[in-house]
């Protein structure tokens, strides 16, 4: 007898084989097993073989059933080996305290919201309530509630594919802008019900990009109430949002203007291109002297760009070769751009890339580095958002399955600022409160753990702590 099973599992065992060969119509042979088994018939009447008839093919199954699951969770297991081994002893401590400064989204979602009826291509946060807009190719911008994960309302009034939102503007008085296929760009005002309260009229072509310009640019009086946009017309126009009327326009480009990048202190502006460059333009100088760096590296399509934090300088001045970094109050000395290329690179503001990242798998779309600073953050086609750790060279420490189809837009929400001593006043994520302090004078970031995406799959994905 097999010393595996005890003498009852091994009586179970012959009472099951016995059963199953007989209600399979191998009478003989359950026959032959009984006569060496020396199982009586007493022992083994018309109850018993029904009771033991269907046990072997259940356990069977279940055994399949059960080698399955332990593949999945050995692959579970696999994953969360790989984290472990990339992780560092301050992030293990973020996952556990979920410290701000070093946490970052993990799969699945928080919420999935569902309305909208064509690939959403933007999102945007409220700087302070619980608001979330999308826009999207239907024509639409949906405003969702992230807390809830509920949709408050839909705001229509483009008439082709709403390319890109942003919130922002006049101090104590925040808007919503959104650009279009349509040629315009929509201001919304979101305390009177989201009511269309301004069209501009100008650009000869989609606009593709809008973000409005944080106050306290070098010589801008007008800084608070100031928005960028980008247009395949190639051209940059900074409109003034109060009257409507467009200040000035930037050329340089030679190709469609994708996306844009403003500094805190509203001073730089980054634009990206269709052909091939980064340019960063210095707002406080006339237009013909703007234009002060072209970043020249990538081989296709510039998609994204992102100014880097002086919270990341102590990181990309050492990747960069410096053994001290930058001082805080410098609002651009790094930047990063990707596109279609799949890569994306790390610049210096001389124009120098000091590293180029690889590893998605198609072109990337959006760009984002985490306000704590150790952190760069995108989206591709490839369906994921990945992490890159700027402590560690830019190595690749997280990749997000975050939708089903092209992940087309990344937004982390901003920052809310409060006075230290006081604890009062949150004001705008844009470096200045509402009583006009800055933010470096005795107040205190509040990193909130929030990050948005949109997708072709339809669907808008929140992912908090």
């Amino acid at each position: 007898m097999s010393q595996l099973l005890t003498s009852r599992q091994a009586d179970e065992l012959h009472k099951a084989l016995i059963a199953y060969l007989s209600s399979t119509g191998h009478t003989q042979s359950a026959q032959q097993i009984r006569d060496e088994l020396n199982i009586p018939e007493s022992s083994f009447d018309a109850a018993t073989a029904k009771k033991y008839e269907g046990l072997l093919e259940k356990k069977w199954t279940s055994v399949v059933r059960l080698q399955k699951k332990i593949m999945d969770l050995e692959g579970k297991a696999a994953q969360l080996q790989n984290e472990l081994d990339s992780a560092t002893p301050t992030s293990l401590a973020a996952r556990k305290n979920h410290d701000p400064t070093t946490w970052l989204p993990r799969a699945p979602a928080r919420h999935t919201l569902q309305s909208h009826r064509q690939p959403i291509t933007s999102v945007a946060f409220h700087p302070l309530f619980s608001s979330l807009a999308s826009g999207s190719e239907d024509c639409t911008i949906k405003i969702w509630d992230y807390e809830l994960g509920e949709l408050e309302r839909t705001l229509k009034s483009h008439t082709k594919a709403v390319l890109d939102v942003d919130f922002g503007g006049p101090r104590g008085n925040t808007l919503l802008a959104s650009c279009s296929s349509d040629l315009t760009i929509k201001l919304w005002d979101p305390a009177d019900e989201y009511k269309n309260i301004r069209t501009l009229p100008g650009h000869d072509h989609s606009v593709s990009c809008v973000r409005f310009i944080p106050s306290g640019a070098a010589g801008a009086p007008l800084s608070g109430n100031l928005l960028a946009s980008a247009s395949r017309d190639k051209t940059i126009r900074i409109w003034d949002v109060t009257t409507g009327y467009c200040l000035r326009t930037l050329r340089g480009h030679g190709e469609w203007v994708r996306s844009l990048s403003a500094t805190f202190d509203g001073r730089w502006l980054l634009s990206t291109s269709s052909d091939q460059t980064g340019r960063m333009w210095d707002l406080s100088q006339p237009d013909s002297n703007a234009l002060k760096q072209t970043f020249m590296a990538h081989e296709h399509v510039v998609e994204c760009c992102a100014f880097a934090p002086p919270s990341t300088y102590t990181h990309l001045s050492s990747l960069a070769g410096l053994k001290k970094p930058p001082p805080a109050s410098s609002s651009a000395e790094y930047l990063a751009t990707a596109g279609r290329d799949k890569l994306i690179k790390i610049f210096s503001t001389n124009g120098i890339c000091i590293k180029t990242l690889t590893g998605h798998d198609n072109w990337v779309r959006s760009l984002v580095f985490h306000p704590g600073g150790k952190y760069l953050l995108s989206c591709s086609d490839d369906k994921t958002i990945r992490c890159w750790d700027l402590a560690q060279e830019g190595k690749c420490v997280r990749v997000i399955e975050a939708a089903d189809h092209f992940v087309s837009c990344l937004r982390w929400a901003p920052s809310i600022y409060k006075e230290a001593d006081s604890g009062g006043g949150s004001g705008l994520a844009n470096g200045t409160l509402t009583n006009g302090t800055k933010k470096d004078e005795g107040v205190k970031e509040q990193i909130r753990c929030l990050v948005a995406c949109g997708s072709v799959d339809l669907n808008v994905r929140v992912f908090s702590a």
